[in-house]
């Protein structure tokens, strides 16, 4: 088998050459390091514990198989990809449940799900574009914005672990931050 190219960096394409090859200690690290992020986006959005298990054992059962092709190519951090996987898989989860396409708010615009092929194929488009902007923006950008919107930490402990002076500091940053990445993120989807 071909290594996997990844563009973030060392550790995630050890830990996808590993996943590739079975490893349980690779299995370990991505469940210990990617599983409370995605229980928490699962059960602030209606999910049970339950629910937590099936999707996340979902998502790694496809990053399994994404991780055996050798014409793959990660374009951001494991952690991004599971998450986007996750979400996916929750949203049409609970279009199931409910028998219509439902809303997903998450401090962004919301984001209709439907099971058009179309649509997935598009949004999953979107999803690795967002991933490779990210992938981009460099430090300490991308912790700060992972923090905010992801592991959903409060200003005020943001300044503090970015060294800013104060809350309203770090909300300037958050924004600089943002900009860039929608730079970014539309850099890539002209090409």
């Amino acid at each position: 088998m071909d290594k996997i190219i990844a563009v973030n960096g060392n550790k995630d394409i050890d830990l996808l050459n590993k996943l590739a090859q079975r490893d349980s200690s690779a299995i370990e690290q991505i469940y210990r390091e990617n599983y409370p992020v995605i229980r928490h986006m699962v059960i602030q959005h209606q999910g049970m514990e339950d629910d937590v298990a099936d999707i996340f054992q979902e998502a790694m059962y496809i990053l399994y198989q994404k991780s055996t092709d050798p014409d793959f190519a990660l374009s951001c951090q494991i952690k991004t990809y599971l998450y986007a996987i996750c979400k996916n898989i929750w949203l049409k989860t609970l279009t199931k449940r409910r028998g219509s396409p439902i809303q997903y708010t998450e401090n962004e615009p919301d984001i209709q799900y439907s099971d058009d092929a179309e649509d997935h194929l598009e949004r999953q488009k979107q999803f690795d574009q967002m991933g490779k902007a990210m992938g981009q923006l460099g430090e300490p950008c991308k912790s700060l914005l992972e923090s905010f919107y992801i592991h959903k930490k409060p200003m005020h402990e943001i300044a503090i672990t970015f060294n800013y002076t104060n809350a309203d500091n770090a909300k300037n940053q958050k924004y600089k931050c943002l900009m860039r990445l929608k730079k970014l993120f539309f850099s890539t989807t002209e090409k």
